[in-house]
């Protein structure tokens, strides 16, 4: 497993790669690796030759500065993590590397920016668009990987996919849980024991509208899950929504490829996402 961390360094490295006509595979992560993480990598080993992992802790993308400070940077555990599943590439830059001046950022990602997420974050996804663009633009991937869980973010990755016209193909990994239904994430580690009990509300809110989905049943549906949810002590939903998953507005028929649920809450003093496929055509 090679360590890269200069732009310059690694296009170095995947010039002749891409010569040779072999695939070149990309999972873009900001760290404090999980077994999320590693289905993606593994995932994209069986449509790439070589699967290069970025690990980029990016500044523009949070909308508080508290939270850029506390996000966790396991980096030992992280490196271990990456030589077990046999990742090939690991992109480590600095900051100043991948932000060597002032930039003015600003691409138009549609209405579905401002919806959810976006109405809570700010300016959330121009950041996260202007770092993948960067990613893309250093390692111009055949295929780049990314979770389900964030799926509001895979819709602006494609939406500026669109916009700046890129070959790059996205491919959505579904989400990966503990035993218990809790969604993976690097957040967890803020959780205490209590806080991590309670967190379970959200997983199960998205079961129970699952195992109980009627497309005539919406609002009843949603209904109950908020109920659910701002019953937990210790829980703070931010929203719970069921929409038509190509456009995050409510869902109608006829609706999108698919139809989803997706929960945003603060759990003690961590906010978590998660979501749920409930339909698809």
């Amino acid at each position: 497993m090679k360590v890269i961390n200069t732009v310059a360094a690694l296009k170095s490295l995947l010039g002749p790669i891409r010569s040779a006509q072999q695939k070149i595979a990309l999972v873009p992560t900001m760290g404090a690796l999980h077994k999320g993480h590693v289905s993606l990598i593994e995932v994209a080993q069986q449509h790439a030759e070589v699967v290069v992992c970025s690990i980029f802790v990016n500044p523009t993308q949070f909308t508080d500065p508290k939270d850029l400070e506390k996000y966790p940077r396991p980096l030992e555990h992280d490196m271990a993590m990456l030589e077990q599943c046999g990742c090939d590439i690991v992109f480590m830059p600095s900051v100043k590397e991948m932000y060597p001046g002032p930039e003015n950022w600003h691409i138009d990602l549609g209405p579905a920016e401002f919806l959810l997420e976006g109405e809570f974050r700010r300016g959330h996804y121009q950041g996260v668009t202007q770092i993948v663009k960067k990613l893309f633009d250093v390692v111009s991937p055949d295929i780049a990987f990314f979770g389900q869980k964030d799926f509001q973010q895979v819709l602006m990755i494609q939406q500026m996919v669109s916009y700046f016209n890129l070959s790059v193909q996205i491919i959505t990994c579904p989400i990966i849980r503990e035993e218990d239904g809790l969604a993976m994430s690097s957040r967890n580690i803020h959780l205490n024991a209590q806080d991590r009990q309670n967190a379970l509300v959200l997983s199960r809110a998205l079961y129970n509208v699952k195992d109980h989905f009627d497309l005539g049943r919406i609002p009843e549906l949603e209904a109950k899950a908020r109920q659910m949810i701002e019953a937990t002590q210790g829980v703070k939903l931010d929203y719970f929504v069921i929409v038509d998953g190509l456009t995050l507005e409510p869902a109608e028929l006829p609706y999108g490829k698919q139809l989803v649920a997706l929960v945003a809450a603060k759990v003690g003093e961590t906010r978590l996402i998660d979501n749920m496929i409930l339909a698809e055509q």
